[in-house]
């Protein structure tokens, strides 16, 4: 069976996230967008990637086009063995474009799909072909866009609570907003601090200091640069708190700096952002060694997130990150939602589990 094309679907649906805001610089984001990757056969199997595109959809786009699409056309589909082998030559034919960002994301989304397409040709579900099923749902943490005011903050978190979620993740970056939060949602529940980069390793070692008897489980991305994996890990060791890392981190290469530096407590690697499956079961296996938690990094709605409840299906921890937003469309009819109970369930169709509804692809198709 070969491919015969790689195709990439620019798709934005917009959301609304209420008191919150999504920001890119001065600009406020409005919609969510994805770069979709459909990958044909000869033999009539679609298979179905997803490339980080939030605020960089067409330039993603182009390198599925440009990058990715030449390499793939004509490729022997290679079985679940054969996928890494086969990924490794791509990322070396790419080299010189870089083994991250942009290249990293049009690579991740080739890969998610060979993978699609290897348990469609088994006819099982992905999490069977990646190992097993140790839990058939998976816990969903809410993870709040940037809100800033800590009544509001705390008046979403009790919302967030009421809708099932057990674990609330702030994009926040001042102390008395993570004790708003910790006092909405009581002692019991885990409560994790994204700050994308802000500070110093000196002001974060403060920041964790100050925040020490709210128990955030960890601060993620505390310090700029987010690869100062030395900074990182004074911040752990004398802040008192947990510290996360790893969506901006691509292959396993980078994880392994990063774990042997003592930089992280928990690792974050993005599906759609490290490498694909491929590259996750490698930071994953390397963070279990490592005695490291693995929490991926994973607000999206695309193929990335359905790849991603596959991942932790065969792990007996791990929580699902959702964006908490009012989307206004879904590619899976609602079906990776999270239930009352706060959990997605894990796919259970061949492959990835379902076909992305063309439908509101055609809608939401930006040309």
């Amino acid at each position: 069976m070969k491919i015969t094309d790689v195709r990439a679907h620019h798709i934005r649906i917009p959301y609304d996230a209420g008191v919150a805001n999504f920001r890119q610089g001065a600009s406020a984001i409005t919609a969510l967008d994805m770069v979709i990757l459909e990958v044909t056969t000869d033999a009539g199997l679609t298979g179905w990637g997803d490339a980080f595109a939030y605020v960089c959809p067409r330039t993603t786009r182009s390198a599925v086009e440009e990058m990715i699409a030449p390499q793939a056309r004509g490729l022997e589909v290679p079985d679940a063995a054969g996928i890494p082998a086969v990924m490794e030559q791509i990322q070396r034919n790419l080299h010189l474009f870089g083994r991250y960002g942009i290249t990293m994301f049009a690579i991740s989304g080739l890969d998610i799909a060979l993978w699609d397409l290897a348990a469609k040709i088994e006819g099982v579900p992905l999490h069977r072909l990646l190992g097993g099923t140790r839990r058939p749902a998976i816990p969903a943490y809410a993870s709040l866009l940037r809100i800033g005011s800590p009544d509001n903050i705390a008046a979403e978190c009790k919302k967030a609570l009421a809708l099932g979620y057990g674990a609330i993740k702030l994009h926040e970056t001042t102390a008395p907003a993570v004790f708003a939060a910790r006092a909405a949602i009581g002692p019991g529940i885990p409560l994790m601090v994204d700050m994308n980069c802000p500070l110093s390793g000196e002001q974060a070692i403060a920041f964790a200091r100050t925040c020490h008897d709210a128990q955030p489980m960890f601060l993620e991305e505390p310090v700029w640069p987010p690869e100062d994996f030395t900074a990182l890990a004074e911040v752990r060791s004398k802040g008192g708190l947990g510290v996360a890392a790893g969506e901006n981190a691509c292959t396993e290469y980078q994880f392994r700096q990063m774990m042997e530096a003592g930089a992280v407590s928990h690792a974050q690697p993005s599906v759609i952002k490290v490498g694909g499956i491929t590259e996750f079961l490698k930071v994953a296996a390397l963070a279990d060694r490592q005695g490291v938690k693995i929490v991926p990094h994973s607000p999206y709605f695309g193929p990335g997130l359905l790849a991603t409840l596959h991942l932790l299906a065969g792990r007996d921890d791990g929580l699902v990150e959702m964006f908490y937003l009012k989307r206004e469309a879904c590619l899976w009819g609602g079906r990776a939602d999270v239930d009352a109970t706060g959990h997605v369930a894990v796919p259970t169709g061949p492959g990835l589990g379902y076909e992305p509804d063309r439908s509101v692809m055609e809608r939401y198709r930006v040309a």
